[in-house]
């Protein structure tokens, strides 16, 4: 019983990073794995376990939700679902001693760019000119500077991304969507989100069918359960606090978690 309320709890705080800005990974998966779960079948629940989350955390923002650049709203999700599920399948098919050992990269991986992903962004973006056409979701005074197509292709490669880890993969869409579209970080935390669900909702669906995510299920909804609870409160904590200390708190457990898997491995 301690354990799941130690699970539960852990569900609420990954629910609640992911919805006020990405992260949940970092503390779901090295949880899950405590709990005697292996690698992969940690992360598979882990995805599984924060899809309600991202939902919850989608539907408090879906008035919110813009086109982002040239790219309609459908083709996005279509390449969200289509690439979370190809990554899926890569972390069942892959012999699972390479997750094990690609965790502590991957997580140092999603820390660097949670730490420098943004700043970066704003760099490269800074010489932005112009503006979108009406209703896309755009940052002050910037310019579409790459096509439909590219934008699909990227976003694509980010979901498989997503579906085979996932670790900061929120942070990766924005720093693109601003790299490359010239996107305000705040106008696309919705579509994010959003994308998020998606591409997990999709590997979700095969996690379920194929991995060993089922055989613990009371770990599995203890997990789930308190990611609901926190997305639906980081979406709303995330609209009040400011975000520089909700930054620094889901990077300070992402230093401590690399840190912790490297010293483990």
């Amino acid at each position: 019983m301690p354990e799941i309320s130690l699970v539960l709890l852990v569900g609420v705080v990954a629910g609640t990073l992911n919805a006020v800005g990405g992260g949940g990974t970092f503390v779901a998966l090295p949880a899950l794995v405590a709990t005697g779960l292996s690698p992969v079948t940690a992360n598979a629940s882990s995805t599984i376990a924060l899809v309600p989350g991202a939902l919850a955390g989608a539907w408090v923002y879906r008035r919110e939700l813009a086109p982002v650049g040239g790219t309609s709203t459908s083709a996005l999700t279509s390449t969200s679902v289509i690439g979370g599920a190809l990554g899926a399948g890569l972390l069942l098919l892959l012999p699972s001693a390479s997750f094990g050992a690609a965790v502590p990269w991957l997580l140092a991986f999603a820390t660097v760019l949670l730490a420098f992903g943004r700043p970066v962004s704003r760099v490269l973006s800074t010489g932005s000119t112009g503006s979108t056409g009406s209703g896309a979701a755009t940052g002050a005074g910037g310019a579409v500077a790459l096509s439909p197509r590219t934008v699909l292709i990227a976003q694509f490669l980010v979901a498989v991304y997503g579906g085979y880890f996932g670790g900061a993969v929120g942070i990766m869409m924005l720093a693109f969507w601003s790299i490359g579209l010239g996107l305000d970080t705040a106008a696309g935390n919705p579509m994010r989100i959003a994308q998020i669900a998606a591409l997990n909702l999709s590997a979700t669906a095969l996690f379920l069918v194929a991995s060993d995510a089922l055989r613990t299920p009371a770990v599995l909804v203890a997990m789930l359960v308190g990611a609901v609870i926190g997305g639906f409160a980081g979406a709303h904590l995330a609209r009040r606090l400011p975000a520089r200390l909700l930054r620094g708190i889901i990077l300070t457990v992402a230093v401590s978690m690399t840190v912790l898997y490297f010293l483990r491995g």
